[in-house]
């Protein structure tokens, strides 16, 4: 495989930052996967981390070198990150679950798999069209699907960021798997936070995304983003995928030589967050607590799966 990836997250106008973004790739495979922790709700960073770092271990421990079902990878791990949070709230006897959107894909014999769960997006774009684009989990969505409201008046619309379906709700999560895709040299995916994509029009990103670089064109997507935003605009997070080395891009990416086990996986950094001007938000958890408690929950999950099976 050859491809170029570039990822980054900005806090924007907001107090602290509960998106989460991370890549992992094999010799033949290759996971992206971004999660944007709901800030109406307690702790949605911790549900975020958890999902990034339950879909990049499973990748990790699994795309040896490529993954049996790329599919059933994403339909099961995206189900476990929900059980995981449902037994977290649980444990720690939350007064509220913690709550994510999620947004993965993987690239695997150089066809493109994704599945998502609320309104973080993916979009596909080839030769300056745009192909395919996923369809948000949220209420504005429903009432345009249902012709109550146009498509201009969805932008507007004072339930606009509202979801109906996340990791960690009430209510198992509406997983949607997308059709796969083969990709073509030169093709470019988007993975996106609704602090992106709220923020600028399709075509906008679009043109944003046909530059040379995809390092640059998403610094410049993150940071028109960010200023278009200004005091009302959410954190913005987006992984860029250029597919091949159609550029001869220097920061290109080879897997050609990669030992047949080996992964690498690179977790874009996030700032501590802050407390904010909301003095019931706490930040109770560090990242050990938060690598910790994966490991509990996971050892938990997999003694109930055994307990079951022997019954």
């Amino acid at each position: 495989m050859k491809f170029t990836i570039f990822q980054n997250s900005l806090q924007g106008p907001r107090q602290y930052n509960q998106d989460r973004l991370a890549y992992s790739y094999s010799k033949d495979a290759l996971l992206l996967v971004v999660a944007d922790g709901m800030g109406g709700h307690r702790h949605g960073e911790m549900a975020a981390q958890l999902a990034v770092t339950t879909m990049t271990e499973a990748f990790q421990r699994l795309a040896v070198p490529t993954l049996s079902s790329p599919a059933k990878f994403l339909i099961d791990h995206i189900q476990q990150i929900h059980d995981m949070i449902d037994q977290l709230t649980q444990e720690r006897e939350m007064l509220e679950s913690p709550r994510t959107t999620i947004v993965a894909a993987i690239v695997q014999r150089g066809m493109l798999y994704c599945a998502h769960v609320g309104d973080s997006r993916l979009y596909h774009f080839r030769n300056n069209h745009l192909l395919y684009r996923t369809e948000d989990h949220s209420v504005v969505q429903s009432l345009y699907n249902k012709g109550i409201i146009n498509k201009s008046e969805m932008t507007t619309h004072p339930y606009r960021h509202k979801v109906y379906s996340c990791l960690g709700g009430d209510t198992p999560p509406k997983i949607d798997l997308s059709d796969r895709q083969e990709l073509a040299e030169g093709d470019t995916i988007l993975l996106c936070t609704d602090g992106v994509w709220g923020a600028l029009t399709d075509d906008e990103i679009k043109v944003m995304l046909y530059g040379p670089s995809i390092t640059d064109n998403v610094t410049a997507l993150l940071n028109k983003a960010e200023l278009v935003s200004q005091e009302q605009g959410d954190n913005m997070s987006a992984i860029g995928l250029q597919w091949g080395d159609k550029l001869s891009d220097p920061f290109a990416v080879s897997t050609i030589t990669m030992a047949m086990g080996a992964t690498t996986t690179i977790m874009n950094p996030v700032k501590r967050n802050i407390l904010g001007s909301d003095d019931t938000f706490t930040d109770d958890f560090s990242d050990d607590d938060i690598e910790n408690t994966i490991n509990e929950i996971q050892r938990a999950l997999q003694k109930n799966k055994l307990t079951s099976q022997d019954k």
